[in-house]
């Protein structure tokens, strides 16, 4: 098995983690893992963001919208204006 380093870690977070693992009864090793395996296994590989929301609102239906024909070519935009 794996080991990893977590260098620079907050103190506050830290004794958060110290805390919620005595609370659960796990060292703190075992608290980290087992917040890292919840967090890795909940992310929705599936998609984008944009396909993300589509599936989320799609229950409720869409909207047609008639969008008008575009009579200037597109332009980046420069944010340092």
């Amino acid at each position: 098995m794996a080991s990893i380093t977590i260098r620079n870690l907050d103190e506050k977070l830290k004794e958060q983690l110290r805390i919620t693992a005595a609370h659960n009864g796990h060292s703190m090793e075992e608290e980290a893992r087992l917040i890292l395996g919840r967090a890795l296994t909940t992310i929705d590989r599936t998609g984008g963001l944009g396909s993300r929301i589509r599936d989320r609102f799609s229950a409720v239906g869409g909207v047609d919208l008639d969008l008008p024909e575009r009579s200037e070519k597109a332009t980046a935009v420069d944010f340092f204006e």
